[in-house]
């Protein structure tokens, strides 16, 4: 099973998260420092049934990794979802080119 980690930011320095599968919600925190704890903490929580995970961070759908490279690559793997967010949050605030 592929399951998604929504990540979100509810104040500066303070995440939260929740783990879905097929849009219902197996788990969840709030409190962590980070994303990257976040998806480290969601990992925790999985059971031998999950083969992969979706990271949305703000929404914001970033990729699909299998759960070996969430695990070895979280750092990583945070700062391309906070990256690609930021992006797509750059192109929404510029005005409608006509």
């Amino acid at each position: 099973m592929i399951v998604r980690f929504y990540v979100d930011q509810f104040e500066k320095g303070r995440f939260d998260y929740r783990v879905s599968h097929e849009g219902e919600d197996l788990y969840a925190d709030a409190g962590l420092a980070s994303v990257e704890e976040c998806i480290m903490a969601a990992i925790d929580g999985l059971g031998r049934d999950a083969l992969g995970a979706e990271i949305a961070y703000k929404s914001v759908i970033s990729g699909t990794y299998p759960l070996a490279s969430l695990a070895l690559m979280a750092a990583q793997i945070a700062e391309h979802a906070e990256n690609s967010t930021a992006a797509i949050e750059e192109v929404l605030r510029q005005p409608l080119q006509r």
